[in-house]
């Protein structure tokens, strides 16, 4: 989603930021799933479910968001689940939990976030013309956000390591690989090396949201279309520079 700059970023060229959710399923089974998420985090949102609280997956996401992140923002989800009556206190006890649970963590002042995204669930919505109540808290949660938000340091020189999430053929175009570039750059024409299947292929095109690029750097999310290359051969994996 689109938003304004905040404070901390004003000034330069351009008046609004594009932020993208990757969404990290939280389970154990799953772990591989996660850390591929994970490691092209900038920050990080742990959504829990406040009439629940912490729970085994909550505690795996933390500890993987320890190892790759250092910044989190939790997010208290479901409150209109809480009765009416009690519920700041309620709330309340669960913020004090869950801080207790942060103390042993790099995440100790973590800040929360207490929100409703979709009143009454998905079945309110469904019987609702309207589509449901409006979200609560969802303003102030991208507010957090912007606040916590800093410009990375991008490099776009040093050796290619794209990150390769998805891998799927295009009738007519080839195979379009969609990932992060966690280093080097990439421009179109340029040859990358697929160490896992010990081949080499030309970038054909390129995009990103949906718009055509010429190049991409460090930080980059995008997809990259190839000729040739067998889409069944290759799921996750890297892509780097030749050699």
């Amino acid at each position: 989603f689109l938003t304004s700059l905040p404070a901390q970023l004003a000034g330069g060229a351009y008046s609004q930021m594009q932020v993208t959710l990757v969404d990290c399923p939280g389970h154990a089974s799953l772990i591989r799933t996660i850390i591929g998420g994970a490691q092209i985090i900038d920050l990080m949102l742990l959504v829990i479910d406040v009439t629940k609280g912490i729970q085994t997956q909550t505690a795996e996401c933390l500890v993987i968001g320890e190892i790759l992140n250092d910044t989190l923002i939790v997010v208290l989800n479901k409150t209109d689940m809480l009765p009416e009556a009690g519920r700041e206190e309620k709330l309340s006890k669960m913020k004090a939990r869950i801080r207790k649970t942060l103390a042993a963590t790099k995440f100790a002042d973590a800040p929360m976030v207490a929100i409703a995204a979709r009143p009454g669930g998905a079945e309110s919505a469904a019987s609702d013309a309207s589509g449901g109540a409006a979200a609560v808290g969802v303003s102030a949660l991208v507010d957090e956000l912007k606040a916590r938000v800093a410009l990375p340091e991008r490099r776009h020189d040093g050796p290619l390591h794209f990150a390769i999430d998805h891998c799927f053929p295009i009738k007519g175009q080839g195979t379009v690989l969609t990932g992060t570039v966690l280093s080097g750059s990439l421009k179109i024409g340029q040859e990358i090396e697929f160490p896992e299947l010990k081949q080499t292929r030309k970038i054909k095109s390129m995009q990103m949201f949906r718009k055509p690029v010429q190049s991409a750097t460090q930080g980059d999310r995008l997809g990259v279309c190839v000729t040739q290359l067998d889409a069944k051969a290759l799921e996750r994996g890297i892509a780097c520079t030749p050699g």
